[in-house]
């Protein structure tokens, strides 16, 4: 990774308008844009009577994590995958955890370059696994991330997507294609949520898991941050479960996490464990198979148990795994119970 200038790459899902902008066709937010302008993402761009990704082989940094950091718990357990995003957002979250990435709105700030390959190569040599897109969100920059994700697979890397899913119909079918396993922020389950804390909408949200759980065969696994009196309520919560159980199955684990004051929230309280216990409680009484809790330390939480006979398959402290006695099999070895995963 070298820190030269890059001045991006054209983009696709675009299309002219009859005033001489452009439209941006990649997520619900459609940013017309006039020559000169940035998208709402802040790494496309109007640039000669054409859209341009700004943020291609540009990123803001790179670090080696454990994989159940993503969050996912039921993807190649125990094993180490490369994550790195780009600067930009294509939402608005006011209590952003990861602002200073995301959040960015300083060329500069994109000062790490590395092709495709280089990634791809550098994941094999620092023995990972997989490689995460993650920290923004990597539907902003899926000409980069699409072109990664090709290098990842010839070297027989796995790839991931960290994603609040806020994409268009025809580029999710490109970008998901390329992913192998993806963890989805599911903000709330309250359009009014998304509209005033983050700049979206909740509804292609919902159609975007629809879409990965019933028409790809991506593995898929969903988090909701919890905030304190904003979208914590037992109501809300017990729609939520109740949509993802009629509409994606009993079997798509869920993590529940905590919330901690950043960004623009800095004042509101962080999330005491019990919120996640309750949250965790409704969401297994309801009849919800893999519950977990993450960002406090929970090890009834973030253990992998088997729904037959409740026997612990993988213990886990924190990103930790202790104890992993699934392997690279998909059933349990008390009951012989079949556990949804990727563990080979």
């Amino acid at each position: 990774m070298t820190q030269v200038p890059y001045s991006g790459v054209p983009a696709r899902y675009w299309h002219s308008l009859e005033d001489g902008r452009i439209q941006c066709d990649l997520c619900p937010r459609y940013c017309r844009l006039a020559e000169g302008q940035q998208g709402f993402c802040f790494v496309r761009s109007h640039r000669g009577g054409q859209m341009w990704l700004d943020a291609y082989g540009r990123s803001t940094g790179f670090a080696v994590d454990p994989i159940e950091k993503k969050p996912l718990n039921h993807f190649l357990p125990g094993s180490r995958i490369l994550s790195f995003g780009t600067a930009g957002c294509n939402l608005g979250c006011r209590y952003c955890q990861n602002w200073h990435m995301s959040k960015s709105r300083e060329t500069e700030r994109l000062s790490e370059t590395a092709s495709p390959e280089e990634i791809a190569q550098a994941a094999k040599r620092l023995d990972c696994h997989s490689v995460a897109f993650t920290y923004n969100d990597p539907v902003i920059f899926l000409e980069y991330a699409v072109d990664t994700a090709r290098a990842c697979h010839e070297l027989g890397l796995r790839t991931v997507a960290v994603t609040a899913a806020y994409i268009c119909d025809e580029p999710r079918r490109e970008f998901f294609d390329h992913m192998d396993a993806v963890n989805v922020d599911l903000k709330a389950f309250d359009d009014h949520f998304y509209r005033r804390l983050c700049s979206g909408r909740l509804d292609p949200v919902l159609d975007n898991l629809r879409y990965l759980v019933k028409e790809t065969e991506v593995w898929t696994e969903i988090t909701t941050l919890l905030i304190p009196d904003i979208n914590d309520s037992d109501e809300e919560l017990s729609a939520l479960v109740s949509w993802i159980l009629k509409e994606l199955g009993t079997q798509v684990p869920l993590h529940f996490t905590a919330f901690h004051p950043d960004f623009r929230m800095t004042d509101h309280a962080a999330t005491p464990l019990r919120t996640l216990h309750r949250a965790r409680d409704i969401a297994l009484d309801a009849g919800m198979q893999y519950v977990y809790t993450g960002n406090r330390v929970d090890p009834a939480g973030a253990g992998t148990r088997c729904p037959s006979c409740k026997t612990t398959l993988i213990e886990r402290s924190g990103f930790r795994v202790l104890n992993d006695h699934l392997g690279e099999q998909n059933h349990c070895p008390n009951c012989g119970q079949s556990i949804p995963g990727v563990f080979a």
